[in-house]
């Protein structure tokens, strides 16, 4: 079969490099793709927002099967798009990527349907939201409602941080239109835990969880990025947690959106905290995670096409699928001055060298090539991803490769997977 991916970051090349492993898939395109991308598939120059073009090409291609890796296209109805010219689409249609293209619609969700998240109230009006937040204990979270690229979520520590939140997502609109309303949530702490899950619309099949590192910085210290590293699987995610979250979390909302008229068919990301009070949900996300998606594809057995396949046709109930017992460490490499300025161009040195390790895969995000060569064209430059039997081995793996690997102003955190809850 003919598969095209729509995307062009290191969660895409992961999904391009598990796809090569079928043995039911002949040819992949990717739309647009990166550098790294293009070394294990064809990628066409199409922006990932083009719908009439995506599916001019899927039709004038023959492909028998499109998968949406980003959350811009699945929010803007990219889906509905392929569904409406009789094109066999992995994702979520419009009305059900809104859990996450809509922060308070998400939220709206969790209250009606007795999901726990935490506490929070909604607004679209400046003055309203500053009266709120002066009444409130701090630390508070403000999240932009709409899409913004991972960094519209602010935790404040003071009230004038929290006014500047305010002032810098509704006045300023740092991120657009994805501002226009803000939601105002309780802050709750504990460990997070990322769990990917498989949907048809009724049956959800969660994946091996993992864990985020969003601070640019070690020690979670600097801004929100779009994530520095994660790893599976996670230290503190039990079989009986899971069991809980199942019964609490993940069938319920995917009965949720159901019973809304919107089920969900696709990759569910369920964003979680362990509290005092028990698991709870921190966000949705209507996609494969990034950096999620490259610790948590190398550990899937099954073949990942027939997996979707069968999302799509509903009978995702009639799926056994199978992971590998071992453990996996992806460690970021970012342009220095990420998430904020940074410069692009500098050549990577290294890949040849790492193409040798079979316990080693490297995955291109902000990548282009220039005369024969791979230079950084991106914040999140490449992802480094080490396996292992175990965290501890997975971790001195991941960090082997990111010594070999180096260009000018590389950044990275050192202690991706270290961190220990007590």
């Amino acid at each position: 079969m003919k598969v095209l991916l729509v995307g062009s970051g290191g969660r895409e090349h992961a999904i391009v490099w598990k796809l090569k492993q079928s043995e039911k898939i002949e040819k992949i395109y990717c739309a647009p793709g990166n550098a790294g991308i293009a070394q294990d598939a064809e990628c066409v120059p199409i922006g990932a927002m083009e719908f009439d073009k995506l599916v001019a090409f899927a039709k004038e291609n023959a492909i028998d099967f499109t998968i949406i890796g980003m959350d811009d296209p699945l929010v803007g109805g990219v889906v509905d798009a392929f569904e409406a010219e009789g094109l066999k689409v992995f994702g979520p249609r419009k009305n059900a990527a809104i859990i996450e293209g809509s922060k308070a619609f998400s939220k709206d969700l969790m209250k009606k349907y007795g999901i726990p998240t935490a506490k929070y109230e909604t607004f679209d009006n400046y003055d309203a939201a500053k009266e709120y937040v002066s009444a409130q204990e701090m630390p508070i979270v403000i999240k932009a409602d709409g899409l913004a690229l991972g960094k519209g979520v602010l935790i404040c520590q003071t009230m004038d941080e929290a006014y500047a939140a305010l002032d810098e997502i509704m006045v300023d609109k740092k991120f657009g239109a994805s501002g226009s309303k803000v939601v105002i949530e309780e802050f709750l702490t504990g460990p997070e835990v990322s769990v990917l899950s498989f949907c048809d619309g009724k049956t959800v099949v969660p994946m091996v969880s993992a864990q985020d590192h969003k601070r640019a910085y070690d020690n979670d210290e600097g801004l929100n990025t779009g994530g520095m590293g994660t790893f599976s699987p996670s230290r503190i995610y039990t079989p009986e947690i899971d069991a809980e979250c199942m019964k609490t979390i993940f069938q319920p909302t995917v009965d949720a959106m159901a019973a809304e008229g919107r089920p969900f068919v696709g990759i569910l990301y369920f964003g979680l905290m362990l509290t005092k009070d028990g698991m709870k949900v921190i966000e949705y996300n209507a996609r494969f995670g990034d950096p999620e998606t490259q610790v948590v594809l190398p550990r899937l057995k099954t073949d990942l096409i027939e997996i979707m396949e069968a999302c799509v046709e509903g009978r995702l109930d009639q799926m056994d699928i199978q992971w590998y017992d071992n453990a996996a460490v992806c460690v970021v490499l970012a342009s220095g001055g990420y998430p904020l300025d940074y410069t692009k161009g500098y050549e990577i040195t290294g890949l040849d060298e790492i193409k040798k390790r079979e316990d080693i895969v490297v995955f291109h995000a902000g990548t282009a090539s220039k005369e024969g060569k791979f230079v950084t064209n991106g914040g999140r430059v490449l992802g480094i991803t080490g396996l292992g039997k175990d965290l501890d081995e997975a971790i001195k793996i991941a960090y082997e490769g990111v010594e070999v690997v180096d260009f000018e102003k590389k950044h990275f955190r050192h202690d991706i997977g270290i961190k220990i809850y007590k």
